[in-house]
This record gives structure tokens, C-alpha cells and sequence, in this order.
């Protein structure tokens, strides 16, 4: 209120001047001088949108803000609220890891369309993901893990051109992953362990060549790995432990040559392991228990310089030595 009462002031004296010397041209350079300095003042000390704060209290009531660990006072300025960042007058941040969250999601959340990052790990926020998250176009991060999220991965999620990372592991989450999932350009990291996703896995993982980490253990994925890992240059981990997938290893995890961590174990993989695998100098991790691999692979973790875990155990062991699968 003061500051609105100064500005009054300030534009009351300076009408008053154009009584005091009423010529044409004073008035205007005034005129025009004090809207500038006004509205200069307005911007400098303006508030975020009512549609921004409605949709943050909505977030609120819906998950039991009254209990959360650390909660809000409706009444002070957003600036102050825990875990929002604030820029320009604009929400770019919410992040309410360990808070006590527990309740869904509102569809209000995508009305905080300068959001660049949501996070609320590990609290109990349930029920489904809402469409309207398609809304936040700026979003770089989303991390949802270690709630009670069910139903499916809504495709809207897949729309979001700027997101870098998509962590939904440790839910309920089930469905399969959207054939759309190939959209994300920027995505780095994919973290959907951990949930009851089933169907095969989408071919339009192939496309996702800024992918560094792939997680996709501990659901109940069927089929074969994508064939074509040519394009994933920058991928690091990828972990598939811990689903019902079959069939051989493609010969292009070969072109995986950044890739530190290779988790196959408890699935029904078989057959020859491709002699393009130990193209894959880097690997600190080799896990392939658990399958039907040919052969013995005891002796397989001397072909990694830098392997730390190597994990070998075999379903069904034949007493072979296990040799990667080579040409002659």
C-alpha cells in the first residue's frame, strides 16, 4: 500500500506542475516522462499471475499443505513459499522433495506455464498424472519418483520439446510407455524403474540420441531389446534388470561405446553374446545373471579393462566356456 500511495503522490505533484506552468510542451514531456517512470516502477515491482498462484494453492489443498513438513502461509508473498523459485515474476521452480505431499495431483498444475523444473520426491502423492502437465512447455525436469502415482503415462507428456530429465521410478505407474516417447530430443535421463509398466518397449527409444541414462528395471516389460542402438551414442547406463524380456542382444550395442553400466540380469535373454560387446571398453557394470546365455561366462569379464561388477550367473549353465560370439 505504501508503494501505491507514493507513486499517487508522485503523480499528483507532477500534476500539479501542469497547473503551475500549463504550457503544451512541458505537459507532454512530463506526461510521457512520469507514464515511463511508472510503469518502470510498476515492472520492477510487480507479482506473478493470479493463474499462477491459484494453480500453486491448488497444489496446496490438494495434498494436505496444513501437514506438510514445511508449509505455506497463503498470506505472505510467493517469493517466501518453500521450494518455489521465483524470476522475473514468474514460477520457473517448485520443489517439494521429503514435504509430506499426500494427495493428486490438481489439473491446476498446468496453468504454471513458466515452470521449468517439478519436483516432488519421495512424498505420497497418488492418483494420475494430469493431462495438463502437456502445458508446461519450458519444463527441463520432472521428478515424481518414490510416491503412489497410478494409471498410465499420459502421451502429453511426451509433447514437452525442452524436457532434459523424466524420473517416475519407484510408483504405480502401469500401462506401457507411449510409442511417442522418440519426441523428447532433449531427454538425458529416463528413470521408470521400479512400477507395473508392461507391453514392449517402443522402437522410438531409438531416437532419443541425447540419452545418457535408460532405467527400466523391476516392471514386467515383454519382447526383444530395440534392435538398433546406433543412434544413442551418449548413453551411459542402460538398465533392463528384472522384466520378462527375450530374445538376442543386438549386435549394435556395439555402438554403445560410452556406456558404463550394462544390467541384463532376471530376464529370458538367450543365444550368443555379439562380439560387437567388447566394443564397450568403458564398462564398469556387466550384469547378466539370470537369462539363457550359451556357454559358461566366467572368464567373459576379462574382456572389460575397467569392469568393477560383473555378474555371470547363467539359468542354464551347459559347463562351456562362454566366448563372445565372433566370426570365422
Amino acid at each position: 500500500m505504501q508503494f501505491i500511495e507514493k507513486n499517487w503522490i508522485f503523480i499528483g505533484i507532477i500534476i500539479h506542475s501542469f497547473i503551475i506552468v500549463p504550457t503544451k510542451s512541458i505537459f507532454m514531456k512530463t506526461f510521457k516522462l512520469t507514464l515511463l517512470l511508472f510503469t518502470m516502477t510498476i515492472v520492477s515491482f510487480g507479482q506473478i499471475s493470479t493463474q499462477e498462484k491459484n494453480a500453486l494453492i491448488a497444489l496446496y489443498n490438494s495434498t494436505k499443505g496444513q501437514e506438510w513438513q514445511n508449509t505455506w502461509d497463503l498470506q505472505a508473498p510467493v517469493e517466501t513459499w518453500y521450494g518455489v523459485k521465483v524470476v522475473d515474476d514468474k514460477v520457473v521452480a517448485v520443489n517439494l522433495d521429503y514435504n509430506n505431499l499426500n494427495g493428486p495431483l490438481p489439473n491446476e498444475l498446468g496453468d504454471l506455464v513458466y515452470l521449468e523444473e517439478l519436483s516432488m520426491f519421495r512424498n505420497s502423492v497418488s492418483g494420475n498424472i494430469p493431462t495438463t502437465i502437456g502445458q508446461l512447455g519450458s519444463l527441463k525436469e520432472i521428478n515424481l519418483s518414490f510416491n503412489k502415482l497410478e494409471g498410465t503415462i499420459p502421451y502429453e507428456l511426451t509433447t514437452l520439446a525442452t524436457l532434459e530429465t523424466l524420473r517416475l521410478f519407484m510408483n504405480e505407474l502401469s500401462g506401457s510407455i507411449p510409442k511417442s516417447i522418440g519426441n523428447l530430443d532433449n531427454l538425458k535421463i529416463l528413470e521408470l524403474y521400479s512400477n507395473n509398466l508392461s507391453g514392449i518397449l517402443p522402437k522410438s527409444i531409438e531416437d532419443l540420441t541425447e540419452l545418457e541414462e535408460l532405467l527400466l528395471s523391476s516392471n514386467a516389460f515383454i519382447g526383444k531389446l530395440p534392435s538398433d542402438f546406433s543412434k544413442l551414442k551418449n548413453l551411459k547406463v542402460l538398465s533392463v534388470f528384472d522384466n520378462q524380456l527375450m530374445g538376442t542382444i543386438p549386435a549394435s550395442i556395439g555402438d554403445l561405446t560410452n556406456l558404463e553400466e550394462l544390467v541384463l540380469s532376471n530376464n529370458a535373454f538367450y543365444g550368443d553374446l555379439p562380439s560387437e560387446l567388447r566394443q564397450l571398453t568403458k564398462l564398469r557394470a556387466l550384469l547378466l545373471g539370470s537369462n539363457n546365455f550359451k556357454g559358461e561366462l566366467a572368464q567373459l569379464g576379462k574382456s572389460f579393462p575397467n569392469i568393477v561388477e560383473f555378474d555371470f550367473a547363467n539359468i542354464n549353465s551347459v559347463g562351456v566356456l562362454a566366448t563372445l560370439d565372433t566370426e570365422d
